[in-house]
């Protein structure tokens, strides 16, 4: 793929479709990409102190080309950005910023600032234009896609939000060289979840050519453009999660209570790293139910180790909650009626499925066996 080209999927909302783009450069052409859907406008960028340091320059001067001048605003790093302190400090920025509700703000960063951001532009002037730049694995396949927004509380991660879509997402796959390996890694397992969900061949392709798309070049930017697919297709079927978008959600209900356990402090698990031990649980007790094969879930855990993420309770550094406070978190995760739980499991590998009436007993009795404390986990 050449540097000035780039492979376009169109999120599918009626008269609120909007176009994801996939290459390389793409910093340095947006403000030509953005003036052009949204002529005339003004932009607050967003943005967090260690991607400011990497892109923002790159971005800035992008932006200038275009005709834009854009306020910045600079927010901490990490997962404790999502807070309701810090969404008031990028809402007063832009209200500084003398931005009208036709304008744009952009979100230059990975999850945090483009849930952050997204959130902010969601409710500023009852909603402005948004546009996402996301600068991560993760965020380029999963939360910069689909109009997910929001902020988390002590009681649980993403509980306070809004959707809103935004009007263009600029997937700079040239930005990813930057990242940190565990960094990349934890992207990487959103990009396995597309497989998992319902893309077999899909999965089986990353088993065979997950170090090209960790190296770079075609296979990188195919295996985002295939993961974009997949979520585009299933947020036009499903846009406010009322069906089958909650399958997005497979190895999340397991990966969320284990963040919240950590207290979101990523120098123990990040949100990728998260999900990736969510999979392998989600696997796991599906075939502990007698869903699914055992063979499945050992494939996924083999596939997780080899690219090197964690894939047990026991790969997360410090200790943890028991079982009963793990799923705790859970139940305030996802609702609960009559003690049943909401989970998103899985009769083999490309096979899940969203069950409704899991036993809460159930989820205990696999959280005590699977738990580090416990003689049987690993």
């Amino acid at each position: 793929m050449r540097r000035d080209q780039a492979v376009t999927v169109e999120v599918g909302l009626g008269d609120r479709t909007y176009d994801i783009l996939i290459g390389s450069g793409l910093l340095s052409r947006a403000g030509a990409e953005i003036a052009r859907r949204l002529p005339g406008t003004r932009a607050a960028v967003v943005t967090d102190h260690n991607v400011a340091a990497a892109h923002l320059g790159t971005l800035k001067s992008g932006l200038e080309q275009g005709g834009i001048q854009p306020a910045i605003i600079t927010m901490p790093a990490g997962e404790k950005t999502k807070s309701f302190a810090h969404l008031e400090e990028v809402v007063d920025g832009i209200l500084a910023a003398k931005l009208e509700r036709g304008d744009v703000v952009i979100a230059l960063g990975g999850g945090v600032i483009g849930d952050l951001t997204g959130f902010a532009a969601g409710i500023v002037r009852r909603g402005m234009n948004l546009v996402q730049i996301p600068t991560s694995l993760l965020a380029q396949v999963d939360s910069s896609v689909g109009g997910k927004t929001g902020i988390n509380s002590p009681r649980g991660k993403n509980l306070v939000g809004v959707f809103h879509q935004p009007k263009l997402v600029l997937a700079d796959t040239e930005v990813l060289d930057t990242l940190p390996i565990r960094e990349f890694r934890a992207g990487y397992a959103e990009l396995a979840k597309y497989g998992l969900i319902d893309r077999p061949e899909f999965f089986a392709w990353l088993e065979a050519n997950w170090e090209k798309v960790f190296a770079g070049g075609e296979e990188r930017a195919e295996a985002i453009a295939e993961a974009c697919r997949a979520k585009a297709d299933v947020v036009a079927r499903d846009e406010f999660e009322t069906g089958d978008r909650a399958l997005l959600n497979l190895g999340h209900t397991f990966g969320h209570a284990l963040e919240a356990a950590t207290q979101y402090d990523g120098a123990r698990l990040v949100h990728g790293e998260g999900v990736a031990i969510g999979m392998a649980l989600a696997h796991r007790f599906s075939s502990r139910l007698n869903l699914a094969s055992p063979d499945d879930a050992a494939r996924v855990e083999t596939h997780l180790r080899a690219v090197g993420l964690p894939w047990r309770m026991a790969d997360i550094a410090g200790d943890l909650p028991d079982a009963e406070a793990l799923l705790a978190f859970i139940t305030q995760d996802k609702k609960v009626s009559r003690g049943a739980l909401t989970f998103i499991l899985t009769r083999g590998i490309g096979q899940s499925f969203i069950a409704k009436d899991v036993p809460a007993s159930e989820v205990l009795s696999f959280l005590r066996d699977n738990h580090p404390a416990s003689r049987k986990a690993g």
